[in-house]
């Protein structure tokens, strides 16, 4: 096989998508300027949501929260990047390519919102406000980016096991809907990952809102190079 069969063709978003993801990354921006030009002082709604969080903090949520927020660092999203990129790929070499890219994906991602943190360097809100452990700068949310990175790699493997099912079973023309619910599921628990950061006092909400848009931005970014000719050049079950 020539190394131009597998070699991705570029892909071109769909005009509402393109939209979408020009949005995340011009807001985004404007974000972070914003952050920066105030040297990292929260803006009224991080106060608001700071002092809601401190006054309704009953043992239960705090243990909830903090059980969710641990789920967006350590291994877990590095595994689930491997796990979208398995369901993404029909055969042995396409589910390793697919494995490998989504990794690197998340790898690369997780390099540029290093560089950006360090580049702003804006500080936490008070230790004495945290209900769990964090180190580091805070704008943009760590916790919140990579769990909204991974749920999207997640959503899109999912996606592209349904349709492949769908391609190989016709009669079975509710199961792409049978994936829809899990969708939601990993959507969800990005949000709550997010939120989580907020609500345990170690981030403010414009850090989670930043997280949630340079993941959306991201995500667009990935979805524009990863490309079906590439996983869709290597034979299936070699």
């Amino acid at each position: 096989m020539s190394a131009r069969g597998i070699l991705p063709r570029p892909v071109r978003l769909p005009p509402p998508a393109a939209v979408a993801v020009a949005l995340c990354a011009l807001a985004f921006a404007a974000l972070a300027v914003a952050v920066a030009g105030r040297h990292g002082a929260p803006f009224p709604v991080d106060r608001s949501a700071l002092d809601w969080s401190v006054a309704h903090r009953p043992p239960v949520a705090t243990a909830l929260a903090r059980a969710v927020t641990a789920t967006g660092t350590g291994v877990f999203p590095y595994l689930g990047a491997v796990v979208a990129g398995v369901l993404a790929g029909s055969g042995v070499r396409r589910r390793l390519y697919g494995a490998v890219a989504a990794l690197l994906f998340l790898l690369t991602g997780q390099a540029v919102r290093y560089g950006l943190v360090e580049t702003i360097a804006r500080p936490r809100p008070p230790v004495d406000d945290w209900a769990t452990h964090a180190s580091g700068y805070a704008f943009p949310s760590g916790h919140t980016t990579t769990s909204a990175l991974v749920a999207g790699a997640l959503i899109w493997g999912v996606a592209r096991a349904s349709r492949r099912r769908a391609r190989a079973r016709p009669r079975s023309a509710g199961w792409p809907f049978a994936a829809y619910p899990l969708m939601v599921v990993l959507g969800c628990w990005a949000v709550a990952v997010g939120l989580s950061r907020i609500f345990l006092g170690v981030h403010w909400a414009t850090d989670v809102l930043g997280g949630w848009l340079f993941a959306g931005f991201w995500l667009g970014l990935g979805a524009a190079l990863v490309t079906r000719g590439r996983l869709g050049a290597v034979p299936d079950g070699r």
